[in-house]
């Protein structure tokens, strides 16, 4: 069994698939082809925004639009603690100061009340000029873009979406990567959508950014190609990329993202009252990028593993540190305790297997396999 089965979707795609990049074989284009255009206009027609900007991966997606709003030196950019390095790494990468907040446990996303207080005491100590928030879509499910863009709105701040894991989510109808100012995405093969390397997208509906953004992506080009009008960045989707990514995004549609929320009711329905199982409010629908559990204490989530490993079940940890508690942020002076909701939830997640391609067979038996552990580490 796979974590992620990748394999056994690309069978179900491997002739349209391999025919898109015969195709891109043929016509030789190889970096900016048609089938990039093509990609993006269905993008953003799914998504509902009016532009969808693709880009060599999802770390650049989102430097390029703090780029392209200039966040610097002095400038103060709130992310959750609790996601992958990408979120806060990019702000550094400009010079700027991440400032971390807490998460709500239940959801796993950024806790709005924290935020606004986290925006206060910079406010407070006067060192720095807020400037933008990142939340995150964590495991598939969009954060709380209504009590977030409210706060935004109050103290005149940006937001930039990180739906890398949160693509195919939505907020009563509306699709994830259409929240805040900007959004962005990951292909990154074990994203909700993959392509077979890397990739990613911004989306947004202002014109201007738009603009820029297809400038930044391209060394900061101006109408002429040797003619650079600002600085930017070599970060271009590969053609082949996006014409692999243009039968998995029909799919998506039409058959996984139905799949995954079929997987994740057949999991909750069978582990609830003997796990702590995903909390999804009513109006949220998740992409469920991981199906995460919350276990009580560090131990009893390794006891966990262990015993599914032995049963021949994968499961994997996202993620054992929380940023302000990483090395390269020490001289934030951040300290254990400062955000319980995010140490918490490294220590005590497990996310299980989830792949719209999973056998009935596999999710019955990591569902067996749980239940039949739990009993036995009473």
């Amino acid at each position: 069994m796979e974590f992620i089965d990748l394999h056994a979707q690309y069978l179900q795609l491997k002739d349209e698939i391999n025919a898109n990049i015969q195709k891109v074989l043929d016509h030789g284009k190889y970096i900016m082809g048609p089938e990039v255009f093509e990609l993006e206009d269905q993008l953003a027609d799914y998504v509902g925004v009016q532009h969808c900007i693709t880009c060599a991966n999802g770390t650049d997606a989102l430097q390029m639009v703090l780029m392209a709003w200039n966040i610097k030196a002095g400038d103060a950019v709130f992310v959750p603690s609790f996601t992958f390095m990408s979120t806060a790494e990019v702000v550094s990468l400009q010079g700027a100061t991440p400032v971390f907040t807490d998460i709500d446990i239940k959801t796993f996303n950024m806790s709005a009340e924290i935020l606004e207080k986290q925006i206060k005491k910079v406010l407070a100590e006067g060192k720095l000029t807020p400037k933008a928030i990142i939340p995150v879509d964590l495991f598939g499910q969009p954060a709380d873009y209504d009590k977030i863009m409210k706060i935004a709105k109050k103290y005149n701040l940006l937001v930039l979406e990180d739906a890398a894991q949160g693509f195919g989510g939505s907020i009563e109808g509306m699709k994830a990567c259409s929240f805040g100012d900007a959004a962005t995405t990951s292909f990154f093969p074990a994203k909700p959508l993959g392509c077979y390397g890397d990739g990613g997208a911004i989306f947004t509906n202002n014109d201007e950014l738009a603009e820029l953004l297809k400038s930044i992506r391209i060394h900061g080009k101006g109408t002429e190609k040797y003619d650079n009008i600002r600085i930017g960045l070599n970060s271009r989707l590969d053609t082949i990329q996006a014409a692999i990514l243009l039968p998995k995004l029909k799919v998506f549609k039409e058959y996984e993202l139905q799949k995954r929320n079929e997987i994740a009711c057949r999991y909750t329905d069978s582990l609830k009252g003997k796990y702590t199982t995903p909390f999804v409010p009513n109006n949220i629908k998740s992409s469920w990028a991981q199906y995460t559990l919350l276990l009580n204490n560090e131990e009893e989530r390794n006891a966990l593993q262990s015993k599914l490993k032995e049963h021949n079940i994968p499961s994997m940890i996202y993620y054992p540190k929380p940023l302000h508690l990483q090395t390269c942020y020490i001289m934030h002076g951040y300290v254990e305790g400062d955000f319980p909701h995010s140490e918490k939830a490294s220590e005590c997640v497990l996310s299980l297997p989830m792949s719209p391609w999973v056998t009935k067979q596999d999710i019955d038996k990591v569902i067996w396999g749980l239940i039949k552990i739990k009993a036995e580490l009473k």
